[in-house]
């Protein structure tokens, strides 16, 4: 069958082509930024702006153009919105004009990927966040269109290169974390592997019968526990945890919509506050066996490399921030946070007095300050490099002029020891983006 995937550069889409490619199908791949995926074999690829792509007329055009286009999987999802993306056009909007395009151009099937919400929103729809309702709303319109479909409503996905799962496990590898009021909120978590089986499963059922599963794993947990097992699963101690109060959480939230992030939002923390859990006994039914347990959560991965990728998540950042720091500090202690005459007997021994003195004085704190900027702002291998010629250059200075710093208890210049330690391991694991030359 010729295959429509919308949202292929996803996590989810990734799966799901990956293993209907695997079945023999033909494969479009629907993608906000048309790049060929690395993993995936001479893909089709179709630009579409599913924030803008709200009318029929569109779709009709752009699947018309595909030629016969046998099923639509609808894997776009977005967890926060932005000024430029918003729930309603790219989980409503978007999806319902796609469904009607769809039936008028002869497209024979829908997979939608919704999402299982709180356990408690028929009882109180009220309290369903605009995600949820915006997901909702595309079912509904998605089983108002008379296309045969399969709506997949899967718990948090588990998968290796999911982003909540690296998210999840770098949380889990920190030494200390704060919970949630006690985080016992509960989860189900799915196996990214049984949806994509879900999937592989009622394309190849000539019948279709439409269906909405919610897409669960065998058994609901704690979100702490369920950080619990990714701790375990990297081959940890137990963690120290500590739990914060949702009121403070919910302030915490509101603030954080200021920061250039979109991790926690009110939002995303009201749907942690809820429930999301689900009876996995159909869903298990249609897999023809129990779906994975968190036994089987990352099979075969050594526990080493779980714990290392995770670790280098909040370290190579934490890292820059501290080395940003010292560069910062050393600056502003230089422009005369200690007193200047005393800066500038330091300078003596080098032969620089008077206005020469002062010039290098002010020269090499800029220098500092532009290093802490540029360690926040333009981080590269280059930089770091720079940065080690630059700590080597000064201590060897020191140690010809001014040996006897050194020997000085504090330890002043042997303290340039672990921040070259540090900017190793910032080179080691840099990853400057490649210039495409094509």
């Amino acid at each position: 069958m010729k295959i429509l995937i919308c949202g292929a550069q996803g996590f989810l889409g990734r799966h799901i082509s990956q293993v209907l490619q695997d079945t023999g199908h033909e494969v479009c791949h629907g993608v906000r930024k048309p790049k060929l995926p690395e993993r995936l074999t001479d893909p089709e690829e179709i630009a579409i702006n599913y924030a803008q792509d709200t009318e029929p007329a569109i779709w009709e055009k752009r699947l018309r153009s595909l030629g016969q286009v046998d099923v639509i999987i609808n894997a776009v999802g977005i967890l926060n919105e932005t000024t430029e993306l918003s729930f309603d056009a790219i989980h409503r909007d978007a999806p319902a004009a796609l469904f009607y395009a769809a039936a008028r151009c002869g497209v024979k099937s829908i997979v939608q990927i919704s999402a299982l919400g709180a356990a408690n929103e028929a009882e109180h729809p009220e309290a369903m966040t605009g995600y949820m309702q915006s997901k909702r709303a595309a079912d509904k319109a998605l089983m108002a269109s008379g296309l045969s479909y399969l709506i997949l409503r899967p718990s948090l996905v588990v998968g290796i290169d999911g982003g909540s799962s690296q998210l999840f496990r770098s949380m889990a590898s920190l030494p200390l974390l704060g919970l949630p009021g006690r985080g016992e909120q509960q989860l189900q978590p799915v196996h990214v592997d049984d949806l994509c089986a879900a999937i592989a499963i009622w394309l190849a059922d000539a019948n279709r019968h439409s269906m909405v599963l919610n897409a669960v794993g065998p058994q609901a947990m704690s979100y702490r526990r369920m950080l619990e097992i990714y701790r375990l699963a990297m081959g940890m101690p137990a963690q120290c945890m500590f739990s914060i109060p949702i009121p403070l959480m919910r302030m915490a939230a509101s603030a954080a919509r200021l920061l250039p992030q979109n991790l926690l939002t009110p939002d995303s923390l009201r749907m942690l506050e809820q429930d999301n859990v689900a009876d996995a006994t159909d869903f298990a039914a249609h897999l023809g066996r129990p779906a994975k347990s968190h036994k089987d959560w990352f099979p075969g991965v050594p526990a080493n490399m779980l714990a290392s990728s995770a670790i280098a998540a909040w370290s190579l950042p934490l890292f820059r921030y501290v080395l940003a720091l010292v560069w910062f500090v050393t600056a502003a202690v230089s422009f005369g946070l200690y007193p200047i005459s005393g800066s500038l007997a330091l300078l003596q021994p080098l032969g620089l007095s008077g206005s020469l003195a002062m010039f290098m004085l002010m020269a090499a704190s800029t220098l500092d300050l532009c290093l802490g900027l540029a360690t926040l702002l333009w981080p590269r291998r280059i930089l770091w490099l720079m940065q080690i010629a630059l700590i080597i250059g000064y201590s060897s200075i020191i140690a010809i002029y001014s040996p006897e710093y050194y020997l000085h208890p504090f330890g002043p210049v042997l303290k340039n020891l672990p921040i070259l330690a540090l900017l190793a391991y910032l080179f080691a694991h840099q990853r400057d983006a490649r210039r495409d030359t094509k």
